[in-house]
């Protein structure tokens, strides 16, 4: 679809660097490539490993696996021109920026709601547990996450389509790493206040109503949590909150500290640190710490673990010619082999930590 402004003389936008320098550039390439791979591979091994294992196709899981989809998309709106830009290119079309502008709407608006729906889905399980089943069915939560996906749509769709009909004359200088509303208005030479009203009423809604829901989920969760007696089933029972309400607070706080815009000197520096945080590192992090806060997620990243060193292992003995029987001495042998090869090569030896491969 041609989105090309017949109004602008403007065909292209420059994005503002992070530096000039070499050796700078360089980090910043193997940093944010290091973010990314580990976002993609996260977030994937979370998904396989929900969609493998029987015992975790529960609501919460369901929302977690749409999340880490949701979470590589969003990092690869940015992410992968965000390299392209720390190599030189710091050009991006104007359709370029447009896409990329709707998609950021589009997957952070999605990603709001659905953790609005795990706030939810928390809640049903904590202060409704004799009625969580009813309450979360699978028709339920498939109508949460695709209410979620048409409200994001309708949101990005009402703030895109008014920024195609901005003029640019010049500069073209975005002051960021990625097309973002507030950064385009202020290079618009046409009239934006029809756009600055309509993203501050949309975000101002969407954000309240999410928040809103997930304060009232956990206001409800603490009333019932300490109505609770016994110390170590309170604790057990946050547990299982934890991780979801760091991902909360990591996500809303950046976001929003992101538009809030001031007219201070280091305003350009704070916005992209927000916005790295909410973008880059934020889908980084989360299957992280629902990897370390979530027991089940954590046992079974385990048994994967554990099942491919077993298999890797168990080819080197058919091919040393020995016949291994997978029993649970032998599991244990060769996790403590691993566990031995790895000590001896931290403590500074590591011919001794490779033994032959057969061949």
């Amino acid at each position: 679809m041609e989105m090309e402004n017949q109004n602008s003389t403007v065909t292209h936008f420059v994005f503002l660097g992070f530096s000039n320098e070499p050796l700078i550039q360089t980090f910043l390439f193997i940093t944010f490539l290091l973010i990314y791979l580990i976002t993609l591979m996260g977030n994937i091994i979370i998904m396989m490993i929900i969609r493998g294992k029987s015992s975790l196709h529960g609501p919460m899981y369901f929302f977690l696996s749409h999340l880490s989809f949701i979470d590589i998309c969003f990092s690869s709106v940015t992410v992968p021109k965000l390299l392209a830009n720390v190599c030189g290119n710091w050009r991006i079309s104007y359709n370029g920026c447009i896409t990329q502008l709707f998609f950021i709407f589009l997957l952070g608006t999605v990603e709001v709601f659905v953790l609005a729906a795990m706030a939810y889905d928390r809640y049903a399980a904590i202060c409704k547990p004799l009625h969580y089943v009813q309450i979360m069915n699978q028709a339920f939560c498939r109508k949460l996450v695709g209410g979620a996906w048409v409200i994001a749509f309708t949101h990005a769709s009402a703030n895109t389509i008014p920024a195609m009909k901005l003029v640019f004359c010049g500069p073209n200088i975005i002051k960021h790493f990625s097309c973002e509303l507030p950064s385009l208005l202020a290079l618009s030479c046409s009239e934006t206040f029809l756009n600055s009203v309509t993203f501050f009423i949309s975000a101002v809604i969407l954000i309240s109503f999410s928040l809103f829901l997930i304060l009232w989920s956990y206001f409800n969760i603490v009333s019932s949590v300490l109505k609770i007696h016994s110390a170590e089933a309170r604790r057990k029972t946050f547990s299982t909150c934890s991780s979801h309400l760091i991902v909360v607070i990591l996500y809303f706080s950046t976001g929003c500290l992101r538009n809030m815009r001031t007219n201070s000197a280091s305003s350009i520096v704070m916005e992209e640190y927000f916005s790295i945080q909410y973008t880059i590192s934020t889908p980084m992090l989360n299957p992280i710490i629902y990897s370390l806060k979530t027991k089940e997620v954590m046992e079974a990243i385990k048994k994967l673990i554990r099942s491919k060193i077993v298999t890797i292992h168990f080819w080197e003995d058919i091919c040393k010619n020995e016949n291994p029987k997978i029993n649970e001495d032998y599991i244990e042998g060769r996790l403590n082999l691993v566990i031995g090869v790895h000590a001896v090569s931290l403590l500074g030896f590591p011919s001794l930590a490779c033994p032959p491969v057969c061949l």
